[in-house]
């Protein structure tokens, strides 16, 4: 990103504002424009970092014209806006609808009219078989930035898709709602048994810059990241605390997935992530070398995963963020 003009939208978020730090640190923008709604927190964000290089655009995805606006002489845009907290869209789908769908092609059409060379979407493991309005909108603008390199032709403008489990810390995460309840002594989880994907917003960031550089477009990458039962995380933040088992809420899984088996039929699995190639080969299909061929009915699940986080190393992690 080096000397690149770099827009993300949902700037102000959990994701956006550690995106905004490590950037400004690391990667040497030439421009990093902040493309959110809410102009309190694009007040308080401008007083933290207070770096000339960042400009601050007001705007929702969508509005498609505010977006062709700000997208004028962008190079990079990283899509992080979405209404994601499952019990509230679950009661209020259209808007979930307007801004995870409807707002992911205004972004796609903006950026093939101003000539964005790299589009990166963040997705959620709530996209994989879905259950939840929240899931169902994530699918759907995984399809939507996939296919829309069929609409660039000539044009240098290319999509490709994050997808990723549970942020420590993020707003909406579990982790937060236990601090204030640790407070009281007692720790609300819904079962026992349930086991979700783990990551830190810095190594989500990271991740996210690291596929950028690699991305050819209609790639969907998907880090290769511990697991932890949501049990053995209560026990580890109030390891004092009594338990109560409240029942799942509507839309939730006991298990997330984040690579399927029929997505592993045209995926590869590196060292530290997994990429799921386009189908089209005009999009880059041969393009991935090295990576391993995944075994037939291969699936990544949060309940079948390799690799499990100690309570020490997820103390550690919420030390770090």
């Amino acid at each position: 990103m080096k000397g690149k003009a770099v827009l993300i939208t949902g700037g102000t978020g959990s994701f956006g504002r550690r995106f905004a730090e490590l950037v400004l640190a690391k990667y040497q923008p030439r421009k990093l424009i902040i493309f959110s709604r809410d102009e309190h927190k694009q007040s308080e964000m401008q007083t933290v970092l207070n770096d000339p290089r960042v400009r601050y655009f007001l705007g929702d995805v969508r509005d498609r014209d505010r977006l062709r606006y700000a997208f004028h002489e962008v190079d990079i845009v990283v899509h992080a806006a979405a209404l994601k907290q499952v019990p509230m869209l679950e009661t209020n789908p259209f808007e979930a609808v307007k801004t995870n769908i409807i707002g992911a092609g205004n972004v796609i059409d903006a950026a093939i009219e101003c000539g964005v060379q790299k589009v990166m979407a963040l997705s959620s493991d709530k996209a994989v078989n879905p259950i939840n309005i929240y899931g169902a909108t994530k699918l759907c603008a995984e399809k939507l930035f996939v296919d829309g390199n069929t609409y660039t032709g000539s044009r240098p403008t290319r999509f490709s898709v994050v997808r990723y489990g549970n942020v420590v810390g993020s707003r909406g995460s579990v982790i937060p709602i236990f601090r204030k309840q640790a407070a009281r002594g007692i720790l609300e989880i819904t079962d026992k048994r349930m086991t979700r994907f783990w990551l830190t917003l810095t190594q989500g960031v990271e991740f996210v810059v690291r596929c950028m550089d690699s991305m050819k477009g209609g790639e969907i990458f998907v880090p290769r990241i511990p697991s932890m039962r949501i049990i053995d995380l209560a026990s580890a933040m109030g390891p004092s605390c009594k338990i109560k088992h409240i029942g799942i809420r509507p839309g939730e899984k006991l298990h997330e997935v984040l690579l399927t088996e029929d997505e592993a039929r045209h995926a590869l699995a590196f060292d530290e992530f997994f990429v799921i190639k386009p189908e089209d080969p005009q999009w880059g299909y041969d393009e991935w070398v090295g990576g391993k061929v995944l075994p037939e009915g291969f699936r990544y699940s949060s309940d079948q995963n390799d690799t499990w986080l100690s309570s020490d190393k997820l103390l550690a992690m919420l030390d770090c963020e």
